[in-house]
């Protein structure tokens, strides 16, 4: 199977703040991820986000808007993708939609953000993957992800 040939040749990594600049194209602040975990090589990745009060929408409530935690979702989503592309230098990921979305609970300031996405379909560049964003105990966003990937 692809993913065997994909998973044999990448080893089991952590990007942090710096290797993430590298990964995804967003930048401060709306760089929504902290430090992205590979469990699975092209498979399975966990991305993690501590929300403080210092950040730029905790002005005016001290819960994230549940479509940045969904943001957050697709910026984890897009590094899935590239590591499905080969890691190739100028690969970009476009997220293209969001299915089965679900707001279930709140995030507040103070809460460390758990971002699980796992592939469920990839064909020819177009990936779906299956997200949870969780805080704690609590579920706060479940959601089917479409992004597609282009070459450099």
């Amino acid at each position: 199977m692809w993913w065997r040939r994909v998973s044999a040749n990448m080893t089991r990594r952590q990007f942090d703040a710096v290797a993430l600049e590298a990964l995804l194209p967003h930048r401060y602040p709306f760089l929504l991820v902290d430090r992205i975990d590979v469990l699975e090589p092209a498979r399975h990745v966990v991305g993690f986000k501590r929300l403080t009060s210092s950040e730029w929408w905790s002005e005016s409530q001290p819960e994230i808007p549940l479509l940045l935690v969904l943001e957050a979702l697709a910026q984890t989503s897009g590094a899935l993708v590239r590591e499905l592309a080969g890691g190739t230098a100028g690969a970009i990921a476009y997220f293209m939609g969001a299915d089965r979305v679900r707001f279930r609970h709140s995030a507040r300031a103070g809460d460390d953000l758990r971002l699980d996405v796992q592939l469920a379909h990839w064909r020819r560049g177009l990936c779906k993957t299956r997200g949870i964003a969780s805080a704690g105990d609590r579920t706060v966003v479940t959601a089917e992800l479409t992004t597609i990937v282009r070459p450099g």
